[in-house]
């Protein structure tokens, strides 16, 4: 049986390494949609597998720390992301060190 569009979003941001970050947009690409950015966001406000499911990886395609619903908002997501060695420029993700290439 072939998995949902949403389990195979789960399924990569899975293999996103710490120190490193998904964009909503190439995951959706990834998964077979490239459209559906706003769904990967949807996933990712209800995503119950936190942290095995590493929802704080996934920023916007400017680098920007949007939507998280855990605990302590964007700046414990941005906390998070700092801890595992993810580079900033200021308050967004610095894409060209810290993008995911799969």
């Amino acid at each position: 049986m072939e998995k949902s569009f949403k389990e195979k979003i789960y399924s990569i941001l899975r293999k996103v390494p710490k120190g490193k970050v998904v964009t909503y947009g190439q995951l959706a690409r990834m998964a077979g949609n490239r459209k559906a950015a706003r769904a990967v966001g949807a996933f990712m406000r209800l995503n119950q597998d936190a942290p095995h499911t590493p929802c704080h990886r996934v920023v916007a395609s400017n680098g920007e720390m949007t939507g998280y619903s855990g605990l302590g908002g964007i700046k414990k997501k941005k906390k998070m992301l700092v801890a595992e060695g993810v580079h900033f420029k200021k308050e967004r993700v610095d894409l060209d060190y810290s993008l995911w290439k799969s």
